[in-house]
């Protein structure tokens, strides 16, 4: 059974992420910032019958909840095989470059790209003990700088001063990491599972819940031949996923 932590989880695509891989019989680790929102989350699956999980407390803005995570995991688990960065926030929107708050851009710097690295730093030596880890890193459309200089570009206007530069600075580091365990069992890749409709957009999203979840199942169950150090998004392209960087 692959043992699976979710930041985030407690609702929306983590959420649903959360309740698929425990459909396809993984044991879930559903983090969570707010203690009773993650209670609740948990025991409607366990409702559903989905009863192989369990909450793991988790701020990923906070070094000292991230360990005490780690802790917790730690002395119920000695294997993590997956590791789901799905925890991030947007800082509001809009979000103008002249005007837009500095200790807002770094509270978003500080969750969606600090934040990430120190929870996949700190539980790197449950993962490296897998046959098969995976990383999955959530990023966005909103991070291809590619997409962002072609003005056929649906959300080409979509300039964001935080957001957007937060996910492109997460997309260099799944670079790295990857670059770094190019040679260990380990995938890891940046996921973006499309422009759904949740709390995180006030559900102006044109996709659903389950299909952008069952985006990110899919690279958080690859197999040895799957790919590694990459750009994925269902908006870009829900067929191959490729996305330009």
């Amino acid at each position: 059974m692959k043992k699976v932590l979710i930041t985030g989880a407690n609702k929306g695509i983590g959420l649903e992420t959360a309740r698929q891989l425990a459909q396809q019989g993984c044991h879930v680790y559903l983090g969570s910032r707010d203690f009773r929102k993650g209670e609740e989350a948990v025991a409607q699956l366990h409702q559903e019958g989905l009863t192989a999980v369990e909450l793991v407390p988790i701020d990923i803005s906070d070094p000292d909840s991230v360990a005490a995570a780690h802790a917790e995991l730690d002395s119920r688990v000695q294997v993590l095989d997956v590791l789901i960065n799905n925890a991030g926030i947007s800082g509001g929107f809009p979000q103008p470059v002249f005007s837009m708050d500095m200790p807002k851009i770094r509270e978003v710097f500080e969750t969606n790209f600090f934040g990430t690295i120190n929870v996949t730093q700190t539980f790197f030596n449950m993962l490296k003990k897998s046959e098969a880890p995976r990383i999955v890193n959530i990023t966005s459309g909103l991070a291809s700088l590619s997409l962002h200089n072609d003005p056929g570009w649906r959300y080409y206007k979509s300039k964001t001063a935080a957001y957007g530069p937060s996910k492109t600075a997460l997309n260099a580091y799944t670079i790295a990491l990857a670059y770094e365990l190019r040679e260990t069992p380990f995938r890891i890749n940046a996921v973006d599972p499309g422009f759904t409709a949740t709390d995180f957009n006030d559900y102006r999203g044109t996709n659903d819940i389950p299909t952008a979840a069952a985006f990110v199942v899919k690279y958080a169950l690859l197999d040895e031949k799957g790919p590694s150090g990459g750009y994925f998004s269902y908006d870009n392209n829900p067929e191959t996923g490729v996305s330009p960087w």
